[in-house]
């Protein structure tokens, strides 16, 4: 009888960064119940340890850790390197690093190196990731790259302009490693585009203690996690350089007042 990573068609050596909370904790678990081996990369380490606990609960052997800051290359490329040697390599990485910036700031309050540290994280961070895995997934026989973006790279509103600008260049950044790496290695490359998801990060950002009152819909990382899978498997081998959006439909809404 096939396993569910078989009958799934789901890679069964991940890497996710950003994987001690949100987004990327979700989608560490997610592979991990399918039966997957998982290194998941974060740069607070007591963050990333308890992370890694309670992963262990779910499959105890199947858990790496390593501490990065993504936007430091040699830091992430050992983080990288050392979870594909213990796992054997890399079919698939997940990149779900990210960070908000000066929510609420105007063009005028935001500052430089706030705007450069978004930047850093949430694109040359990104980037960095997928250099460093490239020679793993190369190997792997249906390596590919899910990057976590978000609606806001095709919408915007005042108040994000860091954050805005940073997951607009993802969704070209998608685009160009996509026709590069499938034409050169047969790698997939896509991203998954939600809105608001109930995160530590978004509650911060938009300075609220739940969204469960909030008066537009708001999705649960499990929720992207499924996204996530779906786009890795190998059936779905035709889907590459899409940036799928996950917003119920917002972003297809006509602006006309009627």
């Amino acid at each position: 009888m096939a396993s569910e990573l078989e009958h799934r068609g789901l890679p069964g050596k991940v890497v996710v960064t950003g994987g001690s909370s949100g987004i990327g904790l979700a989608v560490a678990a997610f592979f991990l119940e399918a039966g997957a081996h998982v290194g998941i990369v974060g740069r607070d380490p007591s963050r990333l340890e308890a992370a890694a606990e309670g992963l262990r609960a779910v499959g105890p052997d199947r858990v790496g850790t390593a501490c990065a800051d993504v936007g430091d290359g040699a830091r992430i490329g050992g983080a990288i390197d050392a979870l594909a040697q213990d796992m054997g390599g890399i079919d698939l990485l997940v990149a779900a690093a990210g960070i908000e910036g000066e929510m609420g700031a105007s063009c005028e309050e935001v500052s430089e190196s706030s705007f450069r540290d978004v930047l850093d994280t949430n694109v040359l961070g990104t980037f960095l990731a997928v250099r460093h895995a490239l020679p793993h997934l190369k190997r792997a026989r249906n390596g590919n790259v899910v990057i976590v973006g978000s609606d806001s790279g095709f919408v915007a509103v005042p108040g994000m302009l860091a954050y805005n600008a940073a997951k607009g260049a993802l969704v070209q950044l998608t685009r160009a490693l996509a026709v590069e790496l499938f034409d050169a290695h047969g790698i997939r490359v896509n991203s998954v585009c939600p809105s608001i998801v109930d995160t530590p990060m978004a509650r911060r950002g938009l300075g609220v203690d739940s969204f469960e009152d909030a008066p537009y819909p708001v999705q649960d990382p499990e929720d992207i996690a499924w996204t996530v899978g779906y786009l890795a498997s190998r059936h779905s081998r035709a889907i590459n350089g899409v940036n799928l959006l996950s917003d119920f439909g917002y972003t297809g809404r006509s602006s006309f007042p009627a």
